[in-house]
């Protein structure tokens, strides 16, 4: 029998994990690696039983030392936040397991602070998502944003800056978050969600809460990289390790978006009132210059790692558009899409951070077809990734962008139906670019032009693995599409859609 006591599980289990790791791999990094993989398998393990248990018995809460909330602490696990407990914590799982080799490559003995920090991160997010109170979500949010500084801080020469200028922004998003939290705790006395939730059905927004609720509009939009916001996340994504950026890209600032989506959606209700808000249609209109911003500016870039950064900022504004557009349709591609992002984005980092232990790079000029003899499995994991991210069926990609596309036919709202038509074409440029440099002949290039440095064998087993798994996933996730939308989805749905 499942119990409401799993709800907490998951973040204590991460965090001791992160606590044992430098007490077990003081002296040998790869013992440490090894709690962090136990924990990680351990948390991955629990959020399964959530998700179980909420899909039998409904939503699941747990009130820390017996006091009850508002005054207590209180995790819950509803079908939303079991959902993304699972995406979070089989990421994570995959992602400790390609950090060994790719760390012990890319930063050399630094394989036990990597692991204790990737540990924190994930408690971070995982926290973020089951907390039932506003500001113990930002206490998570801080533990999260702490770890993942300092693991974009140990990467290349570039990582120190690039770091830092994540921590001024991430600073002035988390300041813009904790004003937000000020003013509804002094208009409503309250910041469990279930209470403010209560509250705001039944009385007008006033201008404080208003203002209250645009300062965590924008703490959240910052800390999701949502465009114009987005300055910090191109430097961080392409200048840290590859470890480090296969953790925090797919999942870092889905786990934001979640925030919106809990702030806008569950909190003040979607329909009619939800409707009136203009921060719903500023959401939208901002995701939507996001995925043409993003889609362009990939579209420029020579480093795969970079190009992966911009595209990010483009999937972003997916989601943005699916949860502004506030209807049924919007959300199941929205959260559809953040389930098929993680996949995706996860399985791309892992081959990039492959290339570079192979090729000494990631250039996509000194990409041969010689890559799909020598790394043909990095290269199929790849195309199969990249197709989805286009769009292409049967793969997952293809059925979040169809939810998204109906969503806005039903609302004529042709504006978004063209940007993700337009934006499909985009990614179909940048990645068709990657994938001809793969698998096709250029006879163009003279043999002295061809890269000498081609390791003639596969990516290792533990980097190699996740991504194949991923990339496969996401025809399984795009075949059993209407299970997933039937039975998690729609449970999840706001009332009033």
């Amino acid at each position: 029998m499942i119990g409401p006591q799993i709800c907490m599980l998951i973040p204590v289990v991460y965090l001791f994990g992160a606590l044992l790791v430098p007490l077990i791999g003081w002296r040998r990094g790869a013992a440490g690696w090894g709690m962090a993989l136990a924990a990680a398998a351990g948390a991955f393990f629990f959020s399964l039983g959530g998700l179980a248990g909420v899909l039998q018995r409904g939503s699941l809460s747990y009130h820390l030392g017996g006091w009850m909330p508002p005054i207590g602490i209180e995790f819950v696990m509803d079908p939303l936040s079991a959902f993304l407990e699972v995406v979070i914590t089989g990421i994570g799982l995959l992602a400790v397991v390609y950090t060994r080799r790719s760390v012990e490559h890319e930063i050399p003995d630094r394989l036990m602070p990597f692991s204790s920090l990737a540990l924190l991160v994930l408690t971070g997010l995982s926290g973020m998502v089951i907390t039932g109170d506003l500001f113990n979500l930002y206490v998570f949010l801080e533990i999260s944003a702490l770890a993942g500084y300092a693991l974009i801080a140990v990467g290349e020469r570039p990582a120190s800056y690039a770091a830092f200028r994540y921590l001024g922004m991430g600073t002035v998003g988390a300041s813009f978050y904790l004003l937000g939290l000020a003013f509804l705790y002094m208009t409503l006395g309250t910041l469990n969600m279930a209470d403010l939730s209560r509250m705001l059905a039944v009385t007008d927004v006033s201008a404080t809460v208003a203002v209250g609720l645009l300062l965590l509009f924008m703490g959240a939009a910052l800390k999701m990289a949502l465009f114009p916001m987005h300055g910090w996340l191109p430097d961080a994504y392409t200048h840290a390790s590859s470890a480090a950026t296969a953790l925090i890209a797919p999942i870092g600032t889905k786990v934001a978006g979640y925030i919106l989506i809990r702030v806008l959606l569950y909190l003040l209700g979607a329909g009619e009132k939800g409707s009136g808000l203009p921060l719903l249609s500023l959401l939208a209109y901002l995701g939507a210059a996001a995925v043409i911003y993003g889609s362009i500016l990939a579209v420029c870039q020579s480093e795969l790692k970079r190009m992966l950064a911009y595209s990010s900022i483009a999937q972003v504004g997916y989601i943005a558009i699916g949860v502004g557009l506030n209807s049924a349709l919007g959300f199941t591609g929205a959260v559809l899409h953040i389930l098929n992002h993680a996949c995706m984005k996860a399985s791309l980092f892992f081959v990039s951070g492959g290339l570079r232990l192979r090729l000494g790079h990631s250039r996509i000029p000194r990409f041969t077809n010689a890559l799909r003899r020598a790394m043909p499995w990095s290269s199929a994991a790849f195309a199969l990734a990249a197709l989805s991210m286009i769009g292409l069926p049967p793969t997952a990609g293809f059925f979040s962008k169809w939810y998204l596309a109906l969503g806005a036919i039903e609302q004529s709202r042709w504006l978004f139906l063209g940007v993700l038509l337009f934006s499909s074409l985009l990614n179909a440029v940048y990645f068709f670019r990657v994938l001809e440099r793969m698998y096709l002949d250029r006879p163009g290039i003279e043999p002295a032009e061809r890269p000498t440095s081609v390791a003639r064998h596969e990516a290792p087993p533990a980097m190699l693995l996740p991504a194949v798994a991923l990339s496969s996933a996401l025809l399984v996730i795009g075949l059993g599409n209407t299970w997933i939308v039937d039975r998690l989805i729609g449970p999840m749905i706001p009332g009033g859609m």
